[in-house]
């Protein structure tokens, strides 16, 4: 029998960091948020252990400066093996942040507590009823101890991994390729052995790290056949294929976790089904090389969250929430082509070398290093207008400040910056050049910013439109199609709302 649920506006099902996190962007907006998870209590493996500069700056910005705090800062990075130099990237956090993937869920866990998220863990979702159009709730029929129940939502979020049952659920098409190569890995401790990042050897390829008593090893053997696996690989398994590939013996040790995982990779067509969304693993899933996949999927729920609330709270222009898939789906396949051309190189064995050979080599070349290593970083990434070289980028590393302080590049409505030099000359516009700005909101109903640009990063730029994830919806020296630009944000109603909050 099924039991009386509950609504709300938005469910979003898989409570690991992706799902935390767009919950934490939502209940910031103030939007009722439920979390489904079937997990009875958060995962205590490292797994993904890194986060990139980009991602860095998107929780530096939300207030998880703790968490920074307490990572490991690592200037370098690699491109299937060669090294990257990160350390002169323009980002306050260049390089990468070695933190373990349970810290950084606990982090966001605790954060969306914090705000008033529901979190309903052994709660698995079961089937799922999407009603076309935007009439009539959605249906998610749920299973948790207590028996099966059914919850209401407006819009259903799938942040629940490369096996997601909302994708298939919802009838999502995908793109994707099977597994051909399979590694194991695992935390080990009571072992000595000396670290390696790539070791590429007859066998296959070897790499381990020892920090705080923990050794992480992970392993190829070239030739060996994707196993089909229901649980995790036993220690001993693990034993004889690091034997296979090193010949060395690290029987003696005592494993803290134990995984493995393949080479099959795939992605959504498209990360919107009416009001049915993907982020993260969900909608793209790869080989886990150089922490991709779990930074794609925290950028994914910064980009989805604001859209999302603005959708939900109703001043979001036509066809915002459709500008999600148009700008994640897009930086997803990037990173599909990367980890797959590091596949290649890191586990193609021997008919890999004559590429790697001419890989290093190139990465000797400036312009060659800066564009794998910001890739690297997630820097990359430009969203919506590119009129001008700001426009479509973050702030993250300007310095620009207002009369009480740096300004605050995110937050929960986009904003327009009047900007001046730090040093005005005499035909300098000032604030009353640009129109009547009443308790701050200007007439296009965005709150307003004087700021100081203090070491004269965006020469010929006086006006800024940013989004509330901060990147920069526009930028020009003039108001000639800004009221076009704000358009693609708001809606008209939206606006005089805006306004009046």
């Amino acid at each position: 029998m099924t039991r009386p649920g509950t609504a709300a506006p938005v469910v979003v099902v898989g409570a690991g960091p992706v799902g935390l996190l767009l919950a934490c962007e939502l209940r910031a907006a103030g939007v009722p948020v439920v979390l489904l998870e079937r997990l009875a209590r958060p995962m205590t493996e490292s797994r993904a252990g890194q986060l990139s500069s980009l991602t860095a700056e998107l929780l530096h910005e939300r207030g998880f400066g703790a968490l920074l705090d307490s990572a490991g800062h690592e200037p370098r990075a690699h491109f299937g093996g060669v090294g990257l130099d990160l350390s002169g990237l323009d980002s306050p956090f260049a390089g990468q942040w070695k933190v373990p993937q349970y810290r950084t869920e606990a982090a966001l866990g605790e954060r969306a507590r914090e705000r008033g998220a529901t979190v309903l863990r052994e709660t698995e979702l079961t089937g799922l009823d999407a009603p076309e159009g935007d009439e009539g709730p959605l249906m998610c029929e749920v299973r948790d101890p207590g028996g099966v129940r059914r919850i209401a939502a407006r819009y259903v979020v799938g942040c629940d991994g490369a096996d997601s049952t909302v994708r298939r659920l919802a009838g999502f098409p995908v793109t994707a390729t099977a597994a051909t190569r399979e590694l194991l890995r695992a935390d080990v401790t009571g072992v000595r052995i000396r670290d390696r990042r790539f070791e590429r050897l007859p066998g296959g390829l070897a790499v381990a790290a020892t920090r705080e008593g923990v050794t992480r090893v992970m392993m190829h053997a070239a030739g060996r056949p994707v196993t089909a696996r229901t649980e995790p690989p036993r220690f001993d398994e693990v034993v004889r294929r690091w034997a296979e590939v090193t010949g060395e013996d690290i029987s003696g040790g005592t494993p803290v976790w134990l995984d493995a995982f393949d080479n099959a990779r795939g992605q959504a067509d498209r990360y919107r089904r009416g009001r049915v969304l993907l982020a993260g693993d969900a909608a793209h899933w790869h080989l886990p090389i150089g922490g991709q996949a779990l930074n794609t999927g925290l950028q994914d729920a910064v980009n989805l969250g604001w859209k999302l609330a603005a959708t939900v709270n109703g001043w979001a222009a036509p066809g915002l929430l459709d500008s999600y898939h148009a700008e994640r789906h897009p930086v997803a396949a990037r990173v599909l082509t990367h980890v797959t051309a590091q596949e290649l190189l890191l586990l193609g064995g021997a008919a890999a070398e004559p590429l790697l050979a001419v890989l290093t080599e190139l990465t000797g070349l400036p312009g060659v290093h800066a564009q794998l290593a910001a890739t690297a970083a997630n820097l990359e990434d430009r969203y919506g207008r590119t009129c001008t070289r700001i426009a479509g980028r973050r702030l993250a590393h300007l310095r620009l400040r207002t009369g009480t302080g740096p300004l605050r590049t995110t937050g929960p409505r986009p904003v327009l910056v009047r900007l001046t030099p730090a040093a005005p000359g005499p035909d300098t516009p000032g604030p009353d050049t640009y129109g009547p700005d009443t308790d701050g909101l200007g007439r296009y109903g965005v709150p307003v910013e004087h700021a100081i640009d203090e070491d004269g990063s965006l020469p010929g730029i006086t006006t800024l439109l940013l989004r509330p994830d901060g990147y920069v919806a526009w930028a020009d020296d003039s108001e000639e199609d800004l009221d076009q630009a704000v358009a693609t944000l708001l809606d008209a109603e939206g606006r005089k709302r805006n306004a009046s909050l």
